[in-house]
């Protein structure tokens, strides 16, 4: 067993040398004790980072997110979901929060815990795909980030997650 331990280390160590530095971090899961190391997590796979909201006219994106979750995971798609409550329309507590995602809409994509996604206050996530592209101006802003970390491209509220802007472009970036 200790012979494993560098073998675990160098791995992980292998991981984060090709991961950027702003998806180098542990994040904690929504309304669950447990983290996910979002480089072992999103590892040489297109990631869909969406900031969402519980009580916002947007809100039944969450549907069209768990389809494309289901349609795109098997061919190496990650979905991230970062809840907050940047435009005051967030549950009022993690436990709500968890019920509108996973009771509500059924979604089983990566949520994450309530995070600041723009300001000075912003999560560094949203930092860096702001510096790349820009701070989402509404709830369930899109961002499609490729295989080496780099934006891909982004959309706004109004665009849905099934529009063929957003499936072209993960097509794309499966390949």
């Amino acid at each position: 067993m200790k012979r494993l331990l560098p073998l675990v280390a160098l791995a992980t160590s292998a991981v984060s040398a090709q991961c950027p530095d702003w998806l180098d971090v542990d994040k904690r899961l929504l309304h669950s004790k447990d983290t996910v190391n979002l480089c072992q997590l999103t590892e040489d796979k297109p990631v869909l980072i969406v900031n969402t909201a519980s009580h916002c006219g947007f809100t039944p994106q969450f549907e069209q997110l768990e389809a494309l979750h289901k349609q795109y995971a098997p061919e190496g798609l990650v979905i991230i979901g970062v809840p907050s409550n940047n435009f005051f329309q967030a549950a009022d507590d993690e436990e709500e929060a968890a019920e509108v995602c996973y009771k509500n809409y059924g979604v089983s994509f990566t949520m994450l815990t309530e995070t600041e996604v723009r300001g000075g206050d912003a999560d560094p996530i949203f930092v860096e795909l702001a510096e790349q592209g820009a701070s989402p101006k509404w709830n369930f802003y899109k961002y499609l980030v490729g295989k080496d970390g780099n934006l891909v491209d982004y959309w706004g509220s109004k665009t849905k997650p099934d529009d063929a802007k957003i499936t072209g472009a993960i097509e794309a970036a499966l390949r």
